[in-house]
C-alpha cells in the first residue's frame, strides 16, 4: 500500500479534511491530527474499519480505543449517563471540552464491543483540533488512538507518523506539530459516598489539581492483567527500540564501558547532575534554561523519538517534577522505562 500525505495548512485545512472524510466514508482508516498528538481515525461504528486499526498499529485486541466526538450533543450516541454522575460529566465537558480531557463511561449498546475490548465502558472526548472535530461532525463518532505502532513513541508530527505506519494506512494529514504532545488526561466518572469519584487512569495536559473542583480524584492502581480500562494505561508503553534508563539521582547511572549513552535532560543544567555525569553520545533538552513543564511535555515525544537512533545502547532520562503536567510527563517516563526491567 502506498501512503499519501496531504499537507493541512492554514489555507486548505478544509480541502484536507474533505480528503480525509473521503477515505474514512470509504471504510478506510486516516491518520489525523490533535492538539494531543496524531490519531489514527476510522468511523467507530464501522466494525471492518476498526479492525484496520488494529491491523496498522498491531495492537492487541484487549486494548480499548478513544472515541472522538464533534461535541458533547453526540455524547449520548456512544455513552449511557446514569443520574448520578450526569451533572459532574456535563460540568467536566462544559469546563475542558474541546481539549485533552477524556472521560470514561458506561457504554452505549451501539458502540461495537472492538471498540471497547468488550468492556462496558467507552472512552470519549472532543478534540479541539478543528480538522478531527470537522469530521466527527460530518461523519459521527471517529475511533482514533494514536498514529504508532503499538507500545511505541506516540507521534507529534506527520514525518513520526510515517515513520511508524508508511504502507501499512492510505492517508496521512499533515497538520504541522501538535500544540500540547502528550496524550490527553483519561479519568474514569463514578458515583461516590458524597461526591462524585475522578479515577485518574492516565495523567495528562488537564492536571490533577484542575479536576479536584469537580470531585475526588483518585489514582488508579496499575494494570497487571492485560485488561487495561482504557488506552495508555498499560505498564509498559510509550517505549523507542532503545532502553530507556530512568535513575531518582543522577549518581545512580553507572555508565558500562564501551557503550553508547544519550540524555533525555529536563532543562540542560549541569547543577543537575546528569550532564556532566558521563560523555553522552547525543543530549536532547526538553526546555532549555529555568525549565518549564509546558514546554518540555510539548518536546517530549519529539526528543524522545530523536534519540532513538542507531548507535545509542540506552536512553537515560532526568526526572521532572511530578505534579502538574509533570506528571504526565514522569507517566510516559515511567512506563517507556518499564519494557526495560
Amino acid at each position: 500500500m502506498q501512503t499519501r500525505v496531504e499537507i493541512a495548512d492554514f489555507e486548505n485545512w478544509g480541502v484536507a479534511a474533505g480528503e480525509a472524510a473521503k477515505v474514512l466514508a470509504a471504510g478506510e482508516v486516516v491518520a489525523v491530527p490533535t492538539e494531543t498528538v496524531y490519531g489514527l481515525a476510522a468511523l467507530a461504528f464501522n466494525t471492518e474499519a476498526v479492525a484496520k486499526v488494529f491491523e496498522a498499529k498491531e495492537r492487541p485486541s484487549f486494548d480499548p480505543l478513544i472515541v472522538h466526538l464533534a461535541g458533547i450533543r453526540d455524547l449520548r450516541r456512544v455513552a449511557v449517563m446514569p443520574e448520578g454522575i450526569e451533572g459532574v460529566v456535563r460540568q467536566l465537558a462544559e469546563a475542558f471540552w474541546p481539549g485533552p480531557l477524556t472521560l470514561v463511561l458506561p457504554k452505549h449498546e451501539d458502540v461495537p464491543d472492538l471498540v471497547t475490548s468488550g468492556l462496558p465502558t467507552v472512552a470519549v472526548r472532543v478534540s479541539k483540533h478543528e480538522i478531527m472535530r470537522r469530521l466527527a461532525k460530518e461523519l459521527g463518532p471517529i475511533a482514533a488512538p494514536s498514529a504508532n505502532r503499538f507500545g511505541r513513541i506516540s507521534p507529534t508530527s506527520a514525518r513520526a507518523v510515517m515513520s511508524e505506519l508508511e504502507g501499512r494506512i492510505p492517508l496521512i494529514i499533515d497538520g504541522g506539530a501538535c500544540s500540547d504532545g502528550l496524550e490527553s488526561t483519561i479519568v474514569a466518572v463514578e458515583e461516590g459516598e458524597k461526591r462524585p469519584t475522578l479515577r485518574l487512569l492516565r495523567p495528562g495536559p488537564v492536571t490533577r489539581e484542575e479536576l479536584r473542583k469537580f470531585g475526588r480524584v483518585v489514582k488508579a492502581g496499575r494494570v497487571t492483567d492485560d485488561r487495561p480500562e482504557a488506552p495508555g494505561t498499560l505498564e509498559s508503553h510509550y517505549a523507542p527500540i532503545v532502553p530507556v534508563l530512568l535513575f531518582d539521582k543522577p549518581e545512580e547511572f553507572e555508565p558500562e564501558e564501551g557503550r553508547n549513552y544519550a540524555l533525555l535532560s529536563y532543562r540542560g543544567d549541569p547543577k543537575d547532575g546528569y550532564l556532566d555525569r558521563h560523555a553522552w553520545t547525543r543530549v536532547e533538552v526538553l526546555s532549555p534554561g529555568k525549565g518549564k513543564l509546558a514546554e518540555a511535555a510539548v518536546r517530549f515525544f519529539f526528543a524522545l523519538r530523536a534519540l532513538d537512533t542507531e548507535g545509542i545502547d540506552a536512553i537515560v532520562a532526568e526526572p521532572v517534577s511530578d505534579v502538574g503536567i509533570g506528571s504526565a510527563i514522569m507517566d510516559r517516563l515511567r512506563r517507556a522505562a518499564a519494557r526495560q526491567s
